[in-house]
């Protein structure tokens, strides 16, 4: 496996670092239900709309930073010439709160599951931990997620035992053009977008 740690921008800082960026998206659900309406209001426009505009601000940033071929501190050198986990992740992110823009029962879990759920894995895993045990450590601490998200929200507490394994399998697919980033959030997203007109 490659070492994440040698591969990124400032190395063990920028690893670190970069762990850190990643926990701290558990906040993007706070900010967006229940501050999303003053912030919004702000610039005069809807919670969904200034979404959309945090996306395509990032797409043309995004496209600036591959066009002049570098990276900051904390990515991997190989992001100087493909799209980041970075822009990956709040594609993801955006999109799960514009298919779910009131429906915090749903926004929380899925993005708090990317944003615990893939650093979760990514050390277990530098521990050298085998694919079963990291499957299923990682299916029992998303599924923790899901149901505190239950116990909290109202989220189903039937989804608990399914997201957990989804979320951890949507991680495993090593994609040269698409980052974990995007599969660890977009493919549960997908799964709850079948099943929520049934809930």
């Amino acid at each position: 496996m490659t070492d994440p740690v040698s591969h990124s921008v400032g190395g063990i800082s920028g690893h670190i670092f970069r762990r850190a960026f990643h926990i701290s998206m558990v906040t993007l659900p706070l900010l967006f239900y229940e501050y999303g309406g003053p912030i919004s209001d702000f610039f005069k426009i809807s919670p969904t709309q200034f979404v959309s505009g945090v996306i395509l601000v990032m797409i043309i940033g995004e496209g600036t930073r591959l066009k002049l071929g570098f990276t900051v501190f904390g990515q991997r050198d190989y992001e100087s010439k493909q799209v980041s986990a970075l822009a990956w992740g709040c594609f993801a992110v955006g999109m799960t709160f514009l298919c779910f823009p009131n429906n915090p029962e749903f926004g929380y879990p899925l993005v708090v599951s990317l944003s615990l759920g893939d650093p979760f894995l990514g050390e277990l895993r530098r521990k050298n931990l085998e694919s079963k045990p990291v499957f299923i450590y990682g299916s029992i601490f998303i599924a923790l997620i899901w149901i505190i998200s239950w116990n909290l929200l109202d989220t189903p507490l039937w989804l608990a035992p399914l997201m957990g394994p989804i979320c951890v399998a949507s991680e495993w697919p090593r994609l040269r053009w698409i980052d974990d980033n995007a599969t660890m959030l977009l493919i549960p997203l997908a799964a709850i977008m079948v099943v929520a007109p049934w809930v």
